[in-house]
């Protein structure tokens, strides 16, 4: 199986294409997955052209992706241009690079908030995937789409591709955006696993408040979600897609107040039975405390606590590649 990394992990580093890509070949990464497009920095055929060859020299295979392909979510960009004119784009630069798929979601935690019901975002979502599916059969492609920063569960995910069509339509299973939208990774693993195209994984400590629950992304072998069994599961039911490290380890947890009756109205799509696997992993956690509290005496907002930001980034990265070689066992170039 082959490790990736998500250049979303290096997202405060400031680097071009060229540098990203520098990076993940040292660390021993096969796959870099940009997941935005600002990360290549131009979508110009010339400039991709030169993406492509310096990946290729370094051995690196590359996926790309953008944003949300939901006209009514919170978190589309219409200026990109509609849905399908963003997704048209992409597909000439996954066509340019050699990227198999196009990641990209729905939205965000936010859309089930709205006046606009998740169930009719889910549609519009499919609409747009519906709308090009010709082209993306005509290139070979796929689309990842990403249960992403608690927008759908693992269950709405695989309820969307299999209305679209699995032939063209798949997922991005996200370890850390399952927890966050009242899941145990691992059987929103199971549930999306026939599906699954690419990954995004991180760990994650789940533990109880008064409230509910606490939600926090840390660093890889720090949390309570079994994240060696979710690796091992995701090598047996998905031998041939990439596991893909996407690290973002925050320094706050998001509080789910379940045990607030008004909590509830934006969440009445969760089933029992998925309800209570995160609720056991709830009641298995404690709190988590391990946060750098960065160099001595710098305040939050000053130039050398933003610098300590940036280089925890790399740290994090780095000790995550090296988790996942020496205690899962992936085999790094």
């Amino acid at each position: 199986m082959k490790l990736g990394l998500d250049l979303f992990s290096l997202r405060s580093q400031n680097w071009s294409a060229f540098e990203l890509l520098d990076y993940s070949a040292k660390l021993g990464v096969q796959v870099a997955h940009f997941s935005e497009p600002r990360f290549l920095g131009s979508l110009d055929s010339s400039h991709l052209d030169q993406v492509k060859a310096h990946a290729d020299r370094l051995g690196l295979e590359l996926e790309v992706g953008f944003a949300s392909i939901c006209e009514t979510s919170q978190r589309f960009e219409p200026e990109q241009g509609t849905p399908v004119e963003q997704l048209r784009r992409m597909f000439q630069v996954a066509h340019r690079l050699g990227s198999p798929i196009v990641r990209c979601f729905l939205g965000n935690s936010k859309d089930r908030e709205g006046p606009i019901p998740i169930d009719q975002h889910i549609e519009n979502t499919i609409t747009s995937c519906k709308a090009v599916r010709s082209e993306a059969l005509d290139l070979g492609l796929k689309i990842a789409v990403e249960h992403h920063a608690g927008d759908l569960q693992s269950h709405q995910l695989r309820m969307l591709i299999e209305e679209a069509g699995p032939e063209y339509v798949g997922a991005l299973y996200d370890a850390g955006n399952a927890a966050w939208t009242l899941e145990d990774p691992l059987l929103a693993l199971e549930t999306l696993a026939p599906y699954v195209l690419t990954s995004g994984i991180r760990d994650s400590a789940i533990w109880e408040v008064p409230e509910g629950a606490a939600v926090q992304w840390v660093p890889m072998g720090a949390g309570n979600v079994d994240i060696d069994r979710v690796a091992r599961r995701y090598a047996e039911l998905c031998p041939d897609k990439v596991f893909s490290l996407e690290i973002i380890n925050t320094r706050t947890p998001r509080i789910f107040a379940y045990w607030n009756e008004a909590f509830w109205e934006h969440y009445r799509d969760v089933p029992a039975r998925i309800f209570t696997h995160f609720l056991r992993r709830a009641r298995s956690g404690s709190p988590y405390e391990s946060v750098p509290a960065g160099p001595p005496d710098a305040p939050l907002a000053s130039p050398a606590f933003k610098q300590f930001l940036v280089d925890q980034e790399r740290r994090d990265v780095e000790q995550a590649v090296d988790y996942s070689r020496n205690k899962l066992g992936f085999s790094c170039g």
